[in-house]
């Protein structure tokens, strides 16, 4: 815990300093309550850094002990900060590379915050107004039918969706080319089933899958499949005041991506973009992962291969 409240306190240490030189550029007088290489640092200095914490950090500095410790933390802070600068690690090319990203960024998001995110809101209104008008998104999916083929690699399943797009049947397709014996003999159907009776990427994309849609290969231990969806059993619709923010989000999800892509569009008018396709051209792969190869996937636990 130690660690972590000294991590946090680092993580804070450039606007702190920054702040405090502000402070001490415009006369403002405080209350000093340590010095370190004559350095000082003030009250604000310390609530500063404890407003940083979590609430459940702070917890541990409340009484005169806990005040001592966390004072400690931050002439510690300021020691290693000092430190640093006398080593010359602020002049360092990647640390100003980084104190750049970190300045464009934070421009960006200010910019952001001003131009799309306080003209993007979404008012109750509207929401209550998608809700009225999708109610059926909100009704409870408590069992799904699905159908599905499944083949030994990413290529072979291509192979079957290719022959899908050309008007072949699923059902026999199921029957000529699926590993899974049970379902195929049944056309690929595997039944009704309930969360938590698949393994859980053939749940996901059973139930992203409107139905008669069909998937494109997805991926488990098994192999890959083809799935689709025949029917879906629902319940009841969901009460407005429990998917009210879930709407929300999504509204304001919405509105940000047009406010966002209609500003850039417009401020593209006033710059002068160029492209050198020639240095593009040039540009390589960035280094494969061959030193992190993915693990190797194993049945979830407790699941059973897609049967009826």
């Amino acid at each position: 815990m130690k660690k972590m409240v000294f991590m946090v306190l680092l993580s804070a240490a450039l606007f702190a300093c920054s702040q405090k030189q502000m402070d001490q550029k415009a006369g403002q007088k405080a209350d000093v309550l340590a010095k370190v290489g004559g350095v000082s640092i003030t009250l604000d200095d310390y609530y500063n850094d404890l407003q940083a914490l979590p609430p459940y950090a702070k917890q541990m500095f409340q009484d005169e002990s806990g005040r001592e410790k966390f004072l400690d933390e931050v002439v510690k802070k300021e020691i290693l900060y000092q430190q640093a600068i006398k080593q010359g690690i602020d002049k360092d090319p990647k640390f100003l590379r980084k104190v750049e990203d970190f300045k464009k960024l934070t421009l960006i998001s200010d910019l952001l915050q001003k131009e799309i995110m306080a003209k993007a809101k979404v008012s109750e209104n509207e929401v209550k107004e998608y809700y009225d008008k999708h109610k059926q998104e909100f009704a409870a999916t408590s069992q799904i039918r699905a159908s599905h083929i499944l083949v030994k690699t990413e290529a072979e399943a291509e192979k079957v969706l290719a022959r899908l797009k050309r008007g072949e049947k699923f059902a026999a397709l199921a029957k000529e080319l699926s590993m899974d014996k049970p379902s195929a003999a049944n056309g690929g159907d595997v039944g009704y089933f309930s969360r938590g009776q698949m393994v859980p990427e053939f749940e996901r994309a059973a139930v992203g899958l409107k139905v008669g849609e069909t998937s494109g290969p997805v991926k488990t231990s098994f192999g890959y499949h083809i799935i689709k969806v025949t029917d879906k059993k629902t319940g009841p619709i969901v009460e407005f005041d429990r998917v009210k923010d879930v709407i929300m989000q999504r509204l304001s999800a919405e509105k940000q991506k047009e406010a966002f892509d209609n500003y850039v569009s417009e401020l593209r008018k006033s710059y002068k973009v160029e492209i050198n396709k020639d240095v593009l051209a040039k540009l390589s792969p960035e280094k494969d992962d061959s030193e992190n190869p993915p693990h190797s996937e194993k049945p979830a636990a407790g699941k059973e291969a897609p049967k009826k």
